[in-house]
């Protein structure tokens, strides 16, 4: 998987990103227009306008995710430049791999190469999913933004990549205890049966059974 700079051929699969997120969002026009080819221009002006941030991010080479962002500043209110993130998106079925974490990673490389000390972001109302994702990246509250420093927010996606990779490459605990269990079953069946001691569990069981399993009530009967 990887992120690069939106180019004019990937406009098509960008409205078509933005229509997807405009779906899960909940939030219908405040996120965008339904209208693709007024969406199409208005991406095209975020990818001409001067400081204008247009990320694909893709898995195996198909556009999978977008981030939209822009520099600003230096103004009468700042004295320094800052990173504004508009939109991050990875579509549902590409989750869980790492990609929102790429997309965040070449944000991040854009906003070091052009002096932005901070990083804002903009997570609609509602998005609890993005919310959670960026607190875990060390955003925090800032007004109606969250904001994390460049340097700091690099470090934190260095450290969860190398996480990911240690992760991937440990036996996962379900993985253990199946095959403990296959183990204990392979014991067992060779094992000869005493009636007795069988028909104590079995009746061990089925006292478990009923104290565990509540009765489910019937209704539409009577």
């Amino acid at each position: 998987m990887q992120a690069r700079a939106a180019l004019p051929e990937d406009l098509d699969d960008l409205v078509h990103l933005c229509l997807e997120a405009r779906k899960e969002a909940g939030t219908g026009a405040q996120l965008c227009t339904d209208a693709t080819d007024r969406l199409a221009r208005q991406l095209g002006a975020l990818l001409a306008v001067e400081g204008g941030i247009v990320l694909v991010g893709t898995i195996d080479d198909q556009p999978a995710g977008l981030l939209l962002g822009r520099l600003v500043g230096p103004s009468l209110f700042a004295d320094s430049t800052s990173l504004a993130l508009e939109a991050i998106y990875v579509m549902n079925t590409a989750r869980r791999r790492g990609l929102g974490h790429t997309l965040l990673a070449h944000a991040a490389a854009v906003a070091e190469q052009n002096g932005a000390a901070e990083v804002y972001a903009a997570p609609l109302p509602g998005a609890r999913g993005m919310q959670r994702f960026l607190a875990r990246l060390g955003f925090a509250p800032a007004a109606a933004f969250r904001v994390a420093g460049t340097a700091a927010l690099q470090r934190r996606l260095l450290h969860d990549h190398g996480a990911t990779v240690v992760a991937s490459r440990r036996p996962s605990s379900r993985g253990l205890e199946d095959l403990i269990a296959r183990r204990r079953q392979a014991r067992a069946a060779r094992q000869p049966a005493d009636p007795e001691q069988s028909a104590s569990l079995g009746m061990r069981i089925d006292r478990a059974v009923s104290t565990a399993v509540r009765p489910v009530p019937i209704t539409g009967r009577r």
